[in-house]
């Protein structure tokens, strides 16, 4: 399992986990499609931008491997923004390709690529 050096581990002042330490030894936790509902709370869509704005700024639009990447968080952004690189595609793989969906990353989460709202 690759661990992507300067991707932060987690949502700064909050326990939104970002990353994994190590790997399961029983295997990867699948990647699911989650549905985000309209009334999610104001926290998890915070996450979920800083999320996208972490993958961004690491990977901009060039595919990436799933990694040490929490399986949760890439679950809730996992068929819209963020997609499978090949076909077929195996969720429970710590090497399986993914890449940043970048126009639907823009409509779901417009602040995430607006650098005045980035923190230094």
């Amino acid at each position: 399992m690759i661990k992507h050096r300067g991707f932060p581990g987690r949502l700064p002042s909050s326990d939104f986990q970002f990353t994994i330490r190590r790997a399961n030894p029983k295997g990867a936790t699948p990647l699911i499609r989650r549905e985000r509902y309209a009334d999610r709370r104001a926290p998890d869509r915070r996450a979920d931008i800083g999320f996208v704005r972490a993958i961004w700024k690491c990977f901009g639009d060039a595919p990436f491997e799933r990694g040490n990447l929490d399986a949760g968080r890439l679950s809730w952004l996992f068929g819209r923004e963020v997609l499978p690189v090949s076909d077929p595609f195996d969720p429970t793989d710590y090497e399986a390709l993914l890449v940043l969906d970048v126009d639907a990353a823009r409509r779901a989460f417009p602040s995430a690529f607006d650098e005045d709202e980035w923190e230094a």
